[in-house]
């Protein structure tokens, strides 16, 4: 008969899963912030040609992510047949696809410092969206959260370091079209959010179906996209004759897929709470860490636009208790709320 373990066996094993999901996260996350601005910021090849072709990035992510999510499906003797209506997966590809091309395109006129923090901002987009199709209704806290966060990321864009040192500026920072790029990306990313945590209660789905063929819609609407744009060929030929920008895209699509299955694993394992604190603080890492790497110096006035921001989000973390048994989708909600990423 085997013995049971003992208090001081869970826990450890508890410390252990808790650090392979910290690592994995932020090791992921982070990696993939600084590529997003790698490839989209710094010019390659000696004659320093710029890489135009954010429709192409969206194009690897997806079918790298729907071909690992096949392959777990099937691994796991899981039905890949649609739960939902193709029609529903489509929508939420189309506002993926459009968060991700406005996300990219948007580090063409702000710095990867100015579009992390204001990603903190996305609660408004999803309590919005949420109070229009689930017929949502929020409490005080979620409002006053919201405005901190707002007044911070205000303060973090409109009042930017006048010495930024980095040789990988395209033009004026914090342009009236990169602040548009960014309400855009966070528009539809609310939306995007909303929709899937209506699918996740409309339908048994399971994680990994919706993931499939959300991304294998996505894969042919970007192709389409790059094809009728006269895009794709254009964007072979760069990644062709640059062959360190062809493993940029394909390190940026591997840790993007990676990084799903951690936080899955990390939500399903953990809860909301523990998620949303682990990806405040990889937030705040991909913030200082760009500074250093590309030379974005920080203003007084920035540093109390991230204070108020990332003090806000930590202070929800720790002041709310932790539910007993939520579902994956109260859960997603959450993540969405206090940390301004979907899990997708």
């Amino acid at each position: 008969m085997a013995e049971e373990p003992t208090v001081g066996e869970d826990s450890w094993s508890r410390l252990w899963r808790g650090i392979f999901a910290v690592t994995g996260i932020m090791t992921t996350l982070v990696i993939y912030g600084v590529l997003q601005e790698k490839i989209m910021r710094v010019p390659y090849g000696l004659n320093k040609e710029p890489f135009r072709y954010s429709l192409f990035l969206v194009f690897c992510n997806r079918i790298t992510t729907s071909t690992v999510s096949a392959a777990v499906l099937l691994a796991s003797k899981k039905a890949l047949d649609p739960v939902a209506p193709i029609y529903k997966y489509c929508l939420i590809s189309v506002s993926n696809i459009l968060t991700t091309t406005c996300q990219y395109e948007a580090l063409k006129y702000v710095s990867f410092p100015v579009q992390t923090l204001a990603k903190c901002a996305k609660m408004i987009p999803v309590m919005v969206w949420g109070t229009v199709i689930m017929r949502k209704k929020y409490k005080g806290p979620d409002y006053l959260l919201a405005f901190l966060v707002t007044v911070g990321c205000s303060i973090f864009i409109l009042y930017p370091d006048g010495t930024d040192i980095s040789p990988y500026r395209r033009g004026r920072e914090n342009t009236i079209w990169g602040v548009s790029l960014m309400i855009g990306y966070l528009g539809f990313d609310g939306f995007t959010s909303t929709f899937q945590d209506k699918l996740f209660k409309g339908y048994d789905m399971e994680i990994h179906n919706q993931i499939f063929y959300t991304t294998l819609c996505s894969c042919f609407l970007s192709f389409t996209g790059l094809v009728l744009q006269g895009h794709l060929i254009l964007a072979i030929d760069f990644v062709y004759r640059h062959n360190d920008c062809l493993w940029d895209i394909v390190m940026l699509s591997t840790v993007a897929t990676i990084s799903q299955f951690f936080i899955s694993y990390t939500i399903r394992t953990f809860g909301a709470l523990t998620f949303a604190t682990i990806m405040t603080t990889r937030q705040l890492v991909s913030i200082f860490l760009s500074c250093i790497w590309f030379g974005h110096p920080l203003s007084y006035e920035q540093m109390l636009g991230a204070v108020i921001v990332f003090g806000a989000l930590y202070s929800k973390s720790f002041l709310r208790k932790q539910p007993q048994k939520a579902l994956p989708s109260v859960q997603m909600e959450n993540v969405q709320m206090e940390t301004g990423f979907a899990a997708k």
